[in-house]
């Protein structure tokens, strides 16, 4: 953790809803004239697309049928606890980026699949921001979590995110139904062992759940909306969190736990504008302290 170069980051699996909290943040970075570098878990990937493929291929011949993006020898994960943990100390960092599609392609000369080149940033900036699979991991071997200021949790129930997954996979990818499943149950062994835990050291976690049937989310026709759902918001330490204030100021919201609340999914933006506004503002505030 750092007071000078304060590090942000949200954690979700795939699906997990991590895109629409990260658009919250740059609101109130925008907002706060808050200067944020940024990192995204992708670009982190120890393979390309072909290379992937190839190791998926060379594992499932060996009979691993769990390797995965959500594996941690998937990733080069020593080398994003060096970023967070230099850009902690010096306000400076490298990254890269992963390219997804023909859009990015263009935009960066590089082809899909494929990463740019690593390039350092983060003179000038206020803060780091995080977005992807294992930003608040801890291993034996591997402490993402300790080098992180406040870590996000984005956490749908699990048929909920798979509907997601579907859905997205489907309509940008162009994949089949068949080809999401086999890809969400290679994931599991990933999911139990090396997503979930991450949970237990975010500071909030954001969990949607939707109040209508989603039994089969195999064969959902569409993503519960989030007037069909509610939120669990969790604060792993309650001290400090004006809850009264909260449920006053979200309408339909009430406490579950004494550290829950929990809110209309419609309310979402609005929780999270009130619950990470002060917290982002004293991470900033504290960094301008300390820099006299």
């Amino acid at each position: 953790m750092s007071v000078s170069h304060p590090v942000i980051s949200v954690v979700g699996s795939s699906g997990a809803g991590t895109s629409t909290v990260k658009h919250t943040f740059d609101q109130i970075f925008r907002r706060e004239g808050i200067k944020a570098a940024s990192i995204e878990g992708d670009a982190f990937h120890r393979y390309n697309r072909a290379d992937m493929k190839a190791e998926l291929a060379r594992r499932l011949s060996e009979g691993d049928p769990t390797f995965s993006h959500f594996s941690i020898e998937a990733n080069i994960l020593d080398e994003l606890a060096a970023q967070f943990k230099t850009y902690g100390e010096t306000g400076r960092a490298r990254t890269r980026r992963y390219i997804h599609d023909e859009a990015e392609a263009k935009e960066h000369g590089v082809a899909p699949g494929n990463f740019t080149e690593w390039e350092d940033f983060g003179d000038g900036t206020d803060l780091l921001f995080y977005e992807g699979l294992h930003g608040a991991l801890k291993t034996d071997e591997i402490n993402i979590a300790d080098h992180a200021d406040l870590k996000i949790g984005v956490v749908p129930v699990i048929n909920l995110e798979w509907i997601q997954k579907m859905h997205r996979d489907r309509a940008s990818r162009g994949y089949t139904t068949e080809a999401v499943t086999d890809t969400i149950l290679r994931r599991m062994h990933a999911y139990v062992h090396v997503i979930c835990p991450q949970f237990s050291h975010t500071d909030i976690n954001f969990q949607r759940v939707p109040i209508v049937d989603t039994s089969n989310p195999f064969i959902a026709r569409w993503i519960p909306t989030v007037g069909e759902s509610l939120v669990v918001i969790r604060f792993r330490d309650p001290r400090g969190i004006d809850f009264p204030y909260l449920v006053a100021m979200i309408n339909g919201s009430w406490m579950s736990r004494a550290n829950s609340i929990v809110i209309p999914g419609d309310k979402l933006d609005l929780a999270m504008q009130l619950v990470l506004t002060p917290m982002i503002l004293r991470l900033v505030d504290r960094k301008r302290r300390a820099a006299g």
